[in-house]
């Protein structure tokens, strides 16, 4: 036989066991691959439904809905304290407004006043977002004893309430730059600073239409602003 063609015919042999090999693997892989696929999704469902069943989730979930349903207690509690809304006083309910709640915000205002008109507009905004704190405000003019008592001498002042005990205050715009065309998102930054509200998550108790407007729309500054001595 011719040795060429022997060599030939091995070499076309082996070439031939080669690609068949390849293909075995190939297909093997494939298999695998799907086999992989099938019984992943197989476990997938099988987890899932053993959590179903799952004691500690449902414990979790328990305790979610006990949270949110204390939570939802909380706040009616407070806005049966007057929480949630920025309302007028008198004077002899003063006492009983800021020593009734952890914290309280009252704002000294005089009715003529343009600047103490817009610490309302953005103290009314903040009033429904932020439920923990009770937001008031007490005409100056009709509060002479509270007024000498507190040292309120320049208006607006918005005096801050821990526990009835009166923890610190704003004093005309000095917080704010001076100016009046700062965006109740400024005024909110400040008192979260200052430690008489909190800080909200996103959405969180943004459902105020006033809060949204005056975040994003800053007041028009007076010709005339009012930060006037009593």
């Amino acid at each position: 036989m011719d040795p060429d063609a022997v060599k030939s015919t091995l070499t076309n042999l082996a070439f031939g066991n080669v690609i068949a090999a390849a293909a075995r693997n190939y297909q093997k892989e494939i298999l695998a691959q799907e086999k992989a696929q099938s019984s992943s999704a197989f476990n997938e469902e099988v987890d899932l439904d053993e959590l179903m069943d799952d004691p500690e989730l449902e414990k979790l979930h328990a305790d979610r809905i006990a949270s949110l349903k204390k939570e939802a207690e909380k706040r009616e509690a407070l806005k049966r304290k007057g929480h949630g809304e920025y309302r007028e006083i008198d004077e002899g309910d003063f006492l009983g407004e800021v020593t009734g709640t952890e914290k309280a915000i009252c704002h000294f205002y005089h009715k003529e006043f343009y600047r103490c008109k817009i610490m309302d507009k953005h103290l009314k905004a903040l009033a429904p977002r932020h439920v923990d704190t009770k937001f008031i405000k007490l005409d100056a003019e009709n509060a002479p004893f509270f007024v000498a008592k507190l040292g309120v001498k320049t208006l607006p002042c918005v005096v801050l309430f821990s526990k009835g005990v009166a923890m610190d205050r704003l004093v005309g715009f000095q917080d704010m730059g001076g100016k009046d065309d700062f965006s109740t998102r400024t005024l909110e930054l400040i008192l979260i600073k200052k430690g008489i509200i909190s800080e909200k998550k996103d959405n969180e108790g943004d459902e105020d239409d006033d809060y949204r407007e005056n975040s994003q729309r800053t007041v028009r500054s007076s010709t005339n602003p009012d930060s006037d001595s009593d």
